[in-house]
């Protein structure tokens, strides 16, 4: 046991381990703790979702690990509904144990190693670089083209809506990035779990037919139902584009017993078959935005970014643990932006997810 290598020694320190005093601090304050530091959904789910997943509890057997057809079309209907995407095979869809876990896991379930290089956001979710990390491959933080110079990547994250800054990707960048990895074949994955949730700016997917002219070659896009449709407990995403790909993905999930469990599917094919009450929560989390966009800056906080998903990317100017403090004397807890790589110190991620009640609590606190 002593000389066995520990996998964990090749990660970064837990990022919200690092918070735990500041939100002590928060959580003292008479009025109580207003969480805003993570972007976990906090309304109910809805009641023809739950319907759907308690509809097949009794099913005893296996699920498969591609899902049922009826997820599969599900999804590849609704991503043309909501989002323009043509062109899409279900057979080219792949159900997924929580978007976490497969962007966690995607350069090994691709097979890259100590000679690969692979791309994520120059502030970014953790998750990019550790899953470049578990798989041994280096890792470059590079939002331009320009940056690679001669370098050849295997894989390129995107993130759009970006977490945690809202940052927008429009269709020119997207296609330049297209463009690029086609020419070197180069795997692009495009985590896009904020799609749905857009305010000041219109966000498209790697597969619109804008971006890849209706070719998903070496494209993969990555959805989740935890924001739109609060499924965040039901670990409910999906990875859909190029067929070859999403093939390996499932020949090598299927050996590795990685299925999502069948009410979860039947749970998923609700959601994705009903836009009303995703309209729902977006509507609840556009009134939140706004409240907590006007109290910030009376605070004068600066809003940078922020034009889709569920955060405001807000500084007034200093080191972002000096504004954690600020923010816990007044009971609101936040992340730090250096969570999300060296060049967003002076950031603080402010999530949407608290109740009306939390988020009212919020904002008299900050204009007090």
């Amino acid at each position: 046991m002593g000389s066995r290598p520990r996998v964990s020694a090749l990660l970064p320190d837990f990022p919200w381990d690092t918070i735990a005093a500041v939100k002590a601090k928060a959580a003292a304050h008479p009025g109580g703790l207003v969480d805003l530091s993570v972007g976990t959904p906090v309304d109910p789910v809805a009641p023809l979702i739950r319907a759907a997943l308690n509809s097949v509890a009794e099913v005893p057997g296996y699920p498969t690990t591609h899902g049922t057809p009826e997820l599969r079309a599900a999804a590849v209907d609704a991503l043309k509904r909501r989002y323009g995407i043509t062109g899409l095979d279900p057979a080219a869809v792949l159900p997924v144990i929580g978007t976490k876990e497969l962007i966690a896991g995607l350069p090994r379930l691709l097979g890259l190693g100590a000679d690969d290089l692979v791309v994520i956001p120059e502030v970014a979710y953790p998750t990019y670089e550790v899953g470049a990390l578990l798989a041994g491959a280096q890792v470059l933080r590079a939002d331009g083209l320009t940056r690679l110079g001669p370098q050849s990547p295997a894989l390129i994250f995107l993130n759009s809506p970006a977490n945690p800054s809202g940052k927008v990707l429009g269709v020119e960048h997207l296609r330049k990035v297209v463009e690029f990895a086609r020419e070197r074949g180069v795997i692009v994955a495009s985590d896009e779990c904020y799609l749905g949730l857009s305010w000041d700016a219109e966000p498209v997917s790697i597969l619109d037919p804008r971006v890849s002219d209706g070719d998903h070659t070496g494209l993969l896009a990555v959805h989740s139902l935890s924001k739109t449709s609060n499924l965040a407990s039901y670990r409910a995403g999906f990875v859909a584009g190029d067929p070859e790909l999403v093939a390996e993905l499932l020949e090598v999930r299927k050996h590795s017993g990685m299925m999502v469990p069948y009410p979860i599917q039947a749970a998923m094919t609700a959601a994705l078959g009903d836009d009303a009450h995703e309209a729902q929560q977006r509507e609840r989390y556009r009134a939140r935005r706004e409240i907590l966009r006007n109290a910030l800056r009376e605070a004068g906080f600066r809003i940078d970014h922020s034009e889709a998903g569920l955060y405001l990317w807000s500084t007034r100017g200093e080191n972002c643990r000096v504004t954690l403090e600020w923010l816990a004397e007044r009971g609101i807890l936040a992340a730090p932006g250096d969570f999300y790589g060296p060049t967003s110190g002076e950031h603080v991620r402010i999530a949407l997810t608290a109740t009306d009640e939390r988020v009212a609590a919020a904002a008299q606190r900050l204009t007090t």
